[in-house]
């Protein structure tokens, strides 16, 4: 009988080698540009490199332009609020555009990260994980976008509303965030792939938030915003 998950992963893979080598190469211009913006702006290297668990929970260090002062990990939480003042003039435009998320192609290139899949997570929130849900979500490649990236790829103007961020982050948004990608991993294929990353194009470029998920002030309702989320995506594809 044949196996077509092994078809999609092998295909996924080529796809994922592919487009990051291209977009590495046709980005060089705007990464230099990049990169003289950052070191004009302040002081510190231009990319920002944090350790991840990825696939089997294998260390690795994902690669972002970096958006915040130098050693802003030591000076307040990872969880970051939009109105975070650790965050550079250069950053803010860099987070607002996602424009920092782009050198997460190297790591796509590398075969530590894909395109789509999990959002990849910092191993100080891994204790939130349960076994079995650490084995589930890690049984693939984490992904520079996916369906709870999508979703909620305006997290920090919602967590810039708690009165408390991180335990918002903590006990509410966390575990939306962990059954998402639970949902992920056990609907993944290809066309849904394509699908979520013409989403993510679509999305970027509009550069407006959703109400939906910046007025969000129940679980119930996250929940809510990420299945029908999931669901659209799933119908496109």
């Amino acid at each position: 009988m044949f196996n077509y998950r092994i078809l999609d992963a092998a295909l996924k893979r080529t796809g994922d080698i592919a487009v990051s080598a291209i977009g590495l190469i046709l980005l060089l211009p705007l990464f230099a540009l990049v990169a003289i913006a950052i070191k004009l702006d302040s002081p510190g290297p231009v990319f920002f490199r944090h350790a991840r668990a990825g696939k089997g929970l294998r260390k690795f260090f994902m690669v972002k332009f970096r958006t915040m002062v130098d050693n802003a990990v030591r000076l307040g939480p990872e969880v970051t609020a939009s109105d975070d003042n650790r965050v550079t003039r250069i950053g803010r435009i860099l987070r607002k555009t996602k424009i920092d998320e782009l050198p997460q192609l190297w790591n796509v290139l590398l075969g530590d990260m894909s395109l789509v899949g999990p959002r990849p997570q910092s191993y100080s929130y891994i204790p939130y994980y349960s076994n079995n849900d650490l084995r589930q979500i890690l049984s693939v490649r984490p992904g520079v976008t996916g369906p709870t990236q999508l979703w909620l790829r305006h997290e920090e103007e919602l967590l810039s509303a708690q009165e408390d961020p991180i335990d918002f982050y903590t006990s509410r948004l966390l575990p939306l965030k962990i059954e998402s990608d639970k949902r992920y991993v056990g609907t993944r294929s290809l066309l849904k792939d394509i699908a979520c990353v013409t989403a993510t194009v679509a999305a970027v470029l509009k550069l407006k938030p959703k109400s939906e998920v910046i007025l969000i002030d129940h679980a119930n309702y996250a929940t809510s915003a990420a299945t029908s989320e999931s669901e659209q995506l799933e119908t496109a594809a």
